[in-house]
Parts: structure tokens; sequence; C-alpha cells
């Protein structure tokens, strides 16, 4: 049976652990309501961008880009991984994780070829458990800068253009973890190269529409841009995301261990009563003996 002195030891860890659990949770509560705002600014940018390179792409009628049509293979596959830098956030990252080993699963099941691209530091120790032959190339410390740029986004779009201007992938998917709510943040996949326009995009049919110049310059230039554009809003998802997931995983493990506390100092007033009552015995017992 523990002494009093452990069952002191113990309760006062666990307040320390509580107070830093109580400080990160306040930490990322004040992160996330600008994380938020910036990904919640992106949402109507990279939408409008993407129903622009549709309309676009709809009236080409000449060779067009090679973003837009594909290498006329689906082979190989590179999957970019957007996670976070740094942990204690439940289960964000592994989530995100189990998601993407399912996906290059199915490919593989498909016969295709595969290779990840990961950002952020939390998916590649992971994967590289079972994947590392597969892992190509990892960009870490976006996650932890103060305010998160386009600059950054264009940085990991540049790098994934040469790769593919030098035909090391045929499609390119990333994955992340939409923020759908402080409570929700859910993983998906979304196709950047070749483009794909999205399901619900509103493109009309018949709509002649007159570009100057022509569309393949046009789209020459906006494909690249695009890739940018839907790599950063998947960026700021991704941040807003595990600021949410922390501060979620912090309250919880600041109400845990408030109730450690009460269950341990309950066991320690049980303890100390009985050896209050044990000496309590020894004195009347020895008064008795007398």
């Amino acid at each position: 049976m523990p002494s009093l002195r452990d069952y002191r030891d113990r309760i006062a860890s666990v307040k320390s652990t509580r107070k830093i659990t109580s400080a990160m949770k306040m930490v990322a509560a004040s992160k996330l309501k600008k994380a938020q705002e910036a990904a919640e600014a992106s949402q109507p940018y990279a939408k409008a961008m993407a129903g622009m390179v549709s309309r676009v792409a709809a009236g080409v009628h000449g060779a067009a880009p090679k973003l837009l049509t594909g290498t006329g293979s689906e082979q190989r596959h590179m999957l970019v991984v957007i996670s976070s830098d740094r942990g204690l956030c439940g289960g964000f990252n592994g989530n995100l994780v189990r998601y993407v080993r399912g996906e290059i699963r199915r490919l593989k099941s498909e016969g295709k070829d595969v290779q990840i691209f990961c950002v952020g530091r939390k998916a590649r120790d992971v994967l590289k458990r079972d994947y590392a032959s597969l892992i190509v190339e990892t960009v870490t410390g976006l996650g932890g800068k103060k305010h998160l740029g386009f600059a950054e986004a264009q940085k990991v779009a540049d790098m994934i253009l040469k790769m593919f201007d030098e035909g090391k992938f045929d499609v390119c998917t990333i994955a992340y973890n939409q923020f759908v709510s402080v409570l929700t943040q859910k993983p998906m996949t979304q196709q950047i190269i070749p483009f794909v326009a999205a399901a619900n995009e509103n493109v009309q049919a018949g709509v002649s529409y007159s570009f100057e110049p022509e569309e393949e310059i046009i789209l020459a230039e906006m494909l690249p841009k695009n890739i940018s554009v839907q790599l950063f809003r998947a960026l700021l998802d991704s941040a807003a995301g595990e600021q949410a997931a922390r501060m979620t995983a912090m309250d919880n493990a600041t109400r845990n261990a408030g109730d450690m506390i009460k269950n341990l100092s309950i066991k320690y007033n049980r303890a100390r009563q009985a050896y209050i009552t044990k000496e309590l015995i020894e004195i009347i017992s020895g008064a008795e003996a007398v």
C-alpha cells in the first residue's frame, strides 16, 4: 500500500500536469480563432479559382497543358500528406495516417505505384515505419510559423511541379484534415494534378465565352497558380484543425487530471485516517497493558 508521502507526491505531480494542460488549452484556443478565420476566408477564393479554371478548360479546343490533360497514364501516384509538426492534439494525426494507409493499400491493390510527399513531421515519423521506401520528400516547420503565408504553399507547389516536369509521377493528390468544426476534423483527399473539376461545379453547357489571350495560354498561367491556392487552403484547414484538436485534447486532459486529483485525495484521506486509527489503537493498547 502506498505511503502518505507517495500519495502527496502523486497529487502534486498531477496538479503540475493539470497546470500545463490548462495553459496549452488556452494557448491553442487563442491560436484557433485566427487559424479558423484564415481557413474560412480561403474557402471562397479556392472555390472560385477552381471554378474559373473549370470554365476556361471547358472551352479548350487545341493542345491543352499537361497539368490539365495529364501524362496519358495513371500508373504513378504522388500522395501529398499534410500533417502537423507537433503532437498532443488527440487523434488529429492518427486519423489522417490511418486514412492515408487505406489509400495506399487501395492504390497498391489496383497495381499502382505510390510515392509519398510529407508536409509535416508527424505523418513522416509514422508512415516511415511501414512505407519508408515510398517517402520521396519531406517539408517540416510550416506548422511552427506564427502566420502561415502563401509563400509556404508556393514553395511546396514549386517542388511538386518540378517533380511533375521531371516525369516522376502521373497523378498528384493531397491528403489532409478538413476543418469542419472545432470538434470535427475530417480526413479527405483532393486531386490537383491533372486538374479535375469538382462534382458540384456549375459549368453551364452551351455557354460560349470569348477569351483573350487563348484558353491554352490562360491555363498555362492559371493551373500552376491553382495548385498553390488549393495547397494553401489545405494547409490553412490543417492548421485550424490542429489547434482545434489540441484545444479539445488539452481540455479533456485537464478534466481527467482533475478527476485523478479527486480520486487520489480520497485515497490519501482514507490512508491518513487508517494511519491515525492505527496509532490510536497502539496507544490505547499500550495504556491498557500498563
